[in-house]
């Protein structure tokens, strides 16, 4: 069988930049897709592409682009996506829906375009990454977790309707990565408040735990193992974690819901007593 093709979003940076390395170091044929393309390198079998997620014709392209050169994609890892935080209350709703534009139908656009060509060769798997805050939830992620508990779904009655036809889509749920992610996150959220606003502490308060990922967290390299694991595994698993603790975190909020809503209000309870001033 010729080499396998993967197309992964989000390859400029971070997760995304380090499975296109990775996969390409395993003989794989990689393409890229980021709108800044000019940060994805092009050796050792790895092909940059412009792509806006938001955009069709860009989707588009990108997809078409992989088929003509190659006739077949094996894995999509749908790997774009940032954070637009800020309080629900002022959050504008042009942004929310840009989270959504991004985080969600982005993916869904893209893999309605390739499954057609993986139900043609009979097999195929889609690599969704989502995050532990599909179910660990925390003040101002309000838009972004809504995206990934949706991309979660999604992914899961996907799975469920092409399964028959040799296909799989799977989720990876990432916890605390040194990244620039939360920093984004966080002038995100500043970005959002409105003048005088009465959740500039919070702001701040969430900035802080934010800010403490401890330098022993995963690692960009950590986790494009774990999307390989996703995209290779021959009995792929229900749901991707990089260490036990993220599983146990996700478990926690999922199934105990009142003992982690106790534990959150206990994290942010120096807020709640600014707030009340």
């Amino acid at each position: 069988m010729s080499e396998k093709v993967v197309a992964i979003t989000g390859a400029s940076n971070g997760m995304g930049l380090e499975a296109a390395k990775l996969f390409a170091q395993r003989g794989w044929i990689v393409y890229g897709g980021a709108r800044r393309v000019e940060k994805i390198p092009t050796t050792n079998g790895i092909h940059a592409l412009k792509l806006d997620v938001t955009d069709d014709a860009s989707r588009e392209a990108f997809i078409q682009t992989i088929l003509t050169d190659q006739h077949r994609i094996d894995v999509l890892i749908n790997n774009a996506g940032y954070g637009e935080y800020g309080p629900l209350e002022e959050l504008p709703l042009e942004n929310l829906k840009a989270q959504f534009d991004v985080n969600f139908f982005g993916a869904a656009a893209l893999t309605q375009l390739v499954l057609p060509t993986m139900r043609a060769q009979h097999s195929g798997r889609i690599v969704n990454i989502s995050s532990i805050g599909e179910d660990v939830f925390t003040p101002l992620g309000g838009a972004y977790h809504a995206t990934k508990a949706a991309l979660r779904r999604w992914s899961n009655v996907l799975d469920q309707e092409v399964k028959g036809f040799g296909i799989r889509s799977v989720i990876v749920q990432p916890g605390g990565t040194q990244s620039s992610w939360a920093e984004i996150a966080m002038a995100n959220a500043k970005k959002n408040l409105k003048p005088n606003s009465v959740y500039r502490p919070l702001v701040e308060a969430v900035e802080t735990q934010l800010s403490g990922i401890p330098a022993s967290a995963a690692t960009s390299a950590d986790l494009a193992r774990l999307f390989y694991r996703a995209a290779t595994d021959e009995t792929p698993k229900y749901a991707y974690f990089n260490t036990w603790s993220d599983r146990l975190m996700a478990r926690t909020a999922r199934v105990h819901p009142r003992l982690y809503m106790r534990i959150a209000d206990r994290l942010m309870k120096g807020f709640s007593k600014e707030a009340a001033k």
